[in-house]
């Protein structure tokens, strides 16, 4: 203010002196700022449904078996464990051929049931069969293990596994259909003992 004052006093003194006024110049208003709000998310996809089991209601039963060999376990894997094996010690009269696969890897076929090698270790492997057309699948395993139990003694264990719903007929017919398999490999484990320990098979069963 005593600023202008002066300057007003000064020009009055002056003769031929303008006085020109300053012009505030205002800044610009400042620019928006951007939103910094996080985009909108996308509502979740629900999981499309699961289709139906093909069994509604299955009954998974498991065959547990086995037999004491007088042989180390190196031994006797290396005479009955190939996967081919299973037409000596289960005298099969056709035999057996590999038709996929190499023997005795996981993925092997073998002629046998159409039977899929699915897992293996040293001395174990575990197999399953195909789906058939036409007929619901009853997950059939088998799992063939050779454990050492010393140094000159091995347990063979075979294992099998089967929905045992979609065997016809009713409790009788279905413990008949558990026994049938047990029996059948329970023999072959003993032919497998023999052949392990150096013996000679009996003639097959004869076939129904």
């Amino acid at each position: 203010m005593l600023r202008t004052v002066g300057a007003l006093m000064v020009a009055g003194l002056l003769p031929g002196c303008v006085m020109v006024h300053a012009r505030t110049v205002e800044a610009p208003p400042p620019a928006p700022v951007a939103s910094l709000a996080p985009p909108p998310v996308a509502a979740p996809v629900a999981p499309p449904a699961q289709a139906p089991l093909q069994v509604a209601n299955p009954n998974y039963v498991t065959i547990p078996m086995e037999i004491t060999v007088n042989k180390p376990v190196k031994d006797v894997w290396a005479r009955i464990g190939k996967y081919c094996d299973i037409a000596e010690w289960f005298q099969i009269a056709t035999g057996c051929e590999i038709t996929s696969g190499k023997d005795g890897e996981v993925g092997a076929v073998r002629t046998v049931g159409a039977e899929i090698l699915v897992a293996k270790t040293e001395f174990s492997y575990a197999y399953t069969q195909p789906v058939r057309e036409g007929r619901p699948y009853n997950l059939y395993h088998g799992n063939l293990e050779a454990r050492a139990v010393d140094a000159n003694t091995t347990k063979l264990l075979y294992t099998l596994v089967y929905d045992l719903s979609l065997v016809a007929g009713d409790d009788a017919a279905k413990a008949a259909d558990v026994e049938r398999r047990r029996t059948a490999f329970n023999r072959a484990l003993g032919n497998m003992k023999i052949l392990a320990e150096g013996g000679t098979l009996p003639p097959p069963p004869a076939r129904n």
